[in-house]
């Protein structure tokens, strides 16, 4: 299942995912830090979609309540895991 998130409270704008069988294929981050978000996508490329929620959910960055590695959790959500 392909997605397409858009984010709140963090300089990425947008999240593309595609996910099958609950394992994340792939991620796309637009925006923000470009080698930390490509770093995640590969790190979570292959992984159980609950994993990725156990292990990055509630990440903030900096002052602010969210980050984008949260941002991924709150679209693996929307997304009805």
């Amino acid at each position: 299942m392909k997605a397409t998130y858009k984010t709140q409270g963090t300089c990425s704008t947008t999240i593309e995912l595609d996910i099958e069988d609950n394992v994340v294929k792939e991620v796309f981050f637009w925006g923000g830090c470009s080698g930390n978000l490509q770093g995640i996508a590969r790190l979570v490329r292959g992984m159980k979609v609950a994993d990725v929620i156990e292990k990055l959910e509630g990440v903030r960055c900096g002052n602010r309540s969210t980050s984008c590695p949260d941002q991924l959790c709150k679209a693996l959500h929307e997304m009805g895991y």
